[in-house]
């Protein structure tokens, strides 16, 4: 049976998603209102004033689609507001909108890791009948087939996929040339590079990577099983997998990129890693590929000219990425007050052909064929990262799986716990949860 919710879910998904983020992702937008895009939105005009509140959080990659909505759907009776917030505050604010009969925001920005939980829980409406009726206005039907997917739970859609995150490598050209190096297309090549640019003495600590303890090394860690071919749990015998070869392999992977990262890696978000890029104590960093487009503008670094991208190493030549895909969207809660057509309209609008193009070079938006390989200095990358990326699965579970193994993953990455007996400990803590569903 499945377990009731509390106000654990939501903070669940603040530690888990990398939006991330995308994103997803502990972030802070480095754009403003100047990322919104003026489109059509031509929806019914409601009789009296309407005010639509919208709740997402800012990052460079979600603010040109909320900024476009606000902007070109803000007319006539309708009022669109969206205050600034950040991924933290989003959580809690989404936790409360949802928990009661009426809720304080109309359309909800989620994401492919919370979708099942809050769909099973009928916290969010089924957009299916929207999705039909507004396919044609908005050309919703261009929208990439597994984002949908990503955004759907037991065949029904629950949100509208407005853009994707996918990990991206982002190091330093001239070191790597520097050293005779090539971006690494295994985890053992990355490891002999990061050695190499150690020992000649460029960077104490060539690797950066977001392993928050509390937060993206879950991410991370499943990214990395991933790549060895597996996941926490197996979608369709919903058994978990971290007492298995293939799991063990993947902490045994992290573990061997220890001795080239900060002794303090367990401490950085993403943002941090963003910033040992910035200052030039990192020569190679995989994140979200929202947090791409920071590293090509010149007033945040004085390296910005010399980073290169490319897509992030495999466990084994031509195998699975050490990447994860993370989707963004729009939901509708069930507790909104306001006319679900209306919503709608402003969502298509947000997501429509000319949004999706403006949000290029921050995002990657989910409307097939916007993005090609010239569309930013690190846009082949995220394709070939995309291509090899294994797809989320929208299950109740998995917040509740993450949540029991976070503090286990980092206690064995960090020598408190052995490989062996961290897996068993995972193991076992995933099937109690698992048990109850």
């Amino acid at each position: 049976m499945r377990p009731t919710r509390t106000l654990k879910l939501l903070a669940v998904a603040a530690m888990s998603a990398s939006l991330i983020t995308l994103s997803a992702c502990g972030a802070g937008s480095r754009t403003g209102a100047s990322t919104a895009t003026q489109v059509a939105c031509d929806f019914d005009n409601p009789t009296e004033k309407t005010t639509v509140n919208v709740l997402a959080y800012n990052s460079s990659a979600v603010d040109p689609f909320t900024n476009t909505m606000v902007k070109s759907c803000t007319h006539d009776n309708v009022t669109v507001k969206h205050d600034p917030i950040d991924f933290a505050g989003q959580v809690q604010k989404t936790t409360a909108t949802l928990s009661g009969d009426k809720g304080s925001y109309d359309i909800l920005e989620t994401y492919s890791f919370i979708i099942g939980a809050n769909a099973a829980d009928q916290k969010l409406r089924p957009l299916d009948d929207l999705m039909a009726k507004y396919s044609s206005e908005y050309k919703l039907d261009q929208l990439d087939k597994s984002m949908l997917e990503g955004m759907s739970y037991e065949g029904k859609l629950y949100g509208v996929p407005m853009q994707a995150q996918m990990y991206v490598m982002a190091y330093r050209k001239d070191i790597f040339e520097k050293n005779g190096l090539t971006p690494p297309t295994t985890l053992d090549e990355m490891v002999a590079a990061a050695k190499k640019i150690q020992d000649a003495g460029d960077v104490k600590y060539p690797i950066a990577l977001p392993w928050l303890a509390t937060g993206d090394i879950s991410t991370q860690y499943q990214a990395m099983m991933n790549a060895f071919g597996t996941d926490f749990v197996d979608p369709t015998t919903k058994k978990a997998q971290f007492d298995t070869d293939k799991g063990r392999a993947a902490l045994n992977a992290m573990k061997s990129l220890q001795p080239y990262m900060d002794p303090q890696v367990t401490t950085f978000d993403q943002p941090k890693v963003q910033q040992q890029m910035f200052n030039g104590t990192a020569a190679m960093a995989i994140m979200f590929s929202g947090r791409m487009n920071d590293l090509t503008i010149e007033t945040n670094s004085k390296y910005a000219s010399q980073f290169g991208f490319a897509a992030p190493p495999a466990a084994t030549a031509g195998g699975p990425m050490f990447s994860r895909l993370s989707i963004d969207g729009w939901s509708i809660p069930v507790n909104t007050q306001l006319d679900e057509n209306l919503l709608f309209e402003l969502i298509g609008s947000s997501v429509s052909e000319d949004a999706s193009k403006a949000s290029i070079p921050a995002a990657f938006p989910a409307r097939q064929g916007v993005v090609t390989k010239d569309s930013s200095p690190y846009a082949q990358a995220a394709l070939d990262s995309v291509a090899k990326t294994v797809p989320p699965v929208s299950a109740p579970y998995t917040p509740d799986v993450s949540n029991a193994v976070i503090s286990l993953i980092a206690q064995t990455v960090l020598g408190k716990l052995s490989v062996e007996e961290g897996s068993k400990q995972m193991q076992a803590a995933a099937d109690k949860v698992l048990a109850e569903y």
